[in-house]
């Protein structure tokens, strides 16, 4: 039962990571990445669709991204809603295809994009130490109820904190990555 507790927090914890890993793949760098569209969304025939449903998106150059819709006449849907996500990119179209060239970033820029990645990081060790909050919780119940020993309480409050601690050094090192590449000039 305890170490249901265990797993269960590791796993809402590797949660956690995925979840930050997503949130830093957004955030752009000087460099061009797809996953710099993820969170566009287009209206298509009245429903918000994710743009990698509806295009082909390549990475044909460093520093281009080019999106081509399925749906030939989507294009103007999807330069919009590119254009409306705020991705501090201008986009092109020719009809059939969308090019955007991503641009060199300014040092001001570079140092509040690390600023951001800052922040998203400090936000994932917060859900890191409430998932242990949450175990801890747990197993004192637990112990309360009787189904573990007061040392088998402190063992495994050690390792719920032993995994809190792997998770956060998991993403500063993130984080640390992140940082470096924004500010790689």
């Amino acid at each position: 039962m305890a170490n249901d507790v265990l797993k269960q927090a590791e796993k809402k914890m590797n949660d956690a990571i995925d979840a930050l890993n997503r949130e830093l793949a957004g955030i752009r760098t000087a460099t061009a990445n797809a996953s710099l569209l993820d969170r566009v969304y287009v209206n298509y025939y009245g429903a918000d669709t994710p743009l990698q449903q509806l295009a082909n998106i390549q990475v044909p150059e460093a520093r281009m991204l080019t999106v081509t819709p399925y749906d030939k006449s989507s294009v103007d849907d999807v330069l919009k809603a590119i254009q409306l996500a705020d991705l501090g990119v201008n986009p092109t179209s020719d009809g059939t295809m969308i090019r955007i060239t991503i641009p060199q970033l300014t040092e001001d820029r570079r140092k509040e994009l690390t600023k951001d990645v800052k922040s998203v990081g400090e936000n994932s060790k917060v859900v890191i130490r409430n998932i242990r909050r949450d175990a801890n919780d747990t197993l004192k119940k637990q112990e309360k109820d009787s189904e573990i020993s007061e040392d088998e309480l402190r063992s495994l409050e050690e390792d719920v904190q032993d995994l809190t601690n792997k998770f956060v050094n998991i993403i500063d090192e993130r984080v640390k990555e992140k940082e470096a590449d924004i500010m790689e000039v």
